[in-house]
């Protein structure tokens, strides 16, 4: 077979060494603007119309650019900042001015104030021995008391009680037979 057969749809074979050298000859050139775009154009020239736009002067290379000026350091991307697509100062969402206190916002949703179930006596006694339970060990032991048997009991045995009535009660609080699985209704 000869090096420039075509191949079977006429194309003639790629030639990869001459792609190769064109690719590294090109290496790190910047390419060329696609036909009809727009040339880039400086954070100074946003403000001013596309006609009016004249190219930025390139800085000289052997100049040290100027140290930025301090609250500087935030750099937007072309087309973003104060003044573009008709924006202007004033207008940002941090410049919001909220509705008249009149005006009934409909949009905007409140949720409830939760529906808290009122607590029985029952449970009141029994968060007031899980508590203070051990309070009263905690101060028997800060003010040096004795530790006497009816103490420790009471102390003890108020948490024990305390938190085994709340955890008998819990599974009987909701006798309805609620699906979990619904979801929000609306």
């Amino acid at each position: 077979m000869a090096e420039h057969e075509e191949s079977p749809g006429g194309v003639p074979p790629l030639d990869e060494e001459a792609a190769w050298a064109a690719i590294v000859a090109g290496y790190g050139q910047e390419p060329p603007d696609p036909p009809g775009s727009r040339p880039f154009r400086p954070i100074e020239n946003l403000m001013l119309p596309e006609d009016d736009v004249e190219p930025a002067p390139e800085p000289a290379a052997d100049k040290e650019p100027p140290a930025p000026a301090l609250g500087s350091s935030v750099v937007f991307a072309p087309g973003v900042g104060v003044g573009v697509s008709g924006t202007g100062p004033g207008t940002g969402p941090r410049d919001h001015t909220p509705a008249e206190p009149d005006e009934k916002d409909e949009g905007h949703f409140v949720p409830p104030e939760p529906e808290l179930p009122p607590a029985d006596t029952t449970a009141k006694f029994a968060w007031l021995a899980v508590v203070g339970g051990p309070v009263l060990l905690l101060v028997a032991v800060l003010l040096q008391w004795d530790m006497t048997w009816w103490l420790t009991t009471l102390g003890i045995g108020g948490f024990l009680g305390g938190f085994a009535t709340l955890v008998a009660r819990m599974s009987q609080g909701d006798d309805e037979d609620d699906d979990p699985g619904r979801g929000a209704v609306v």
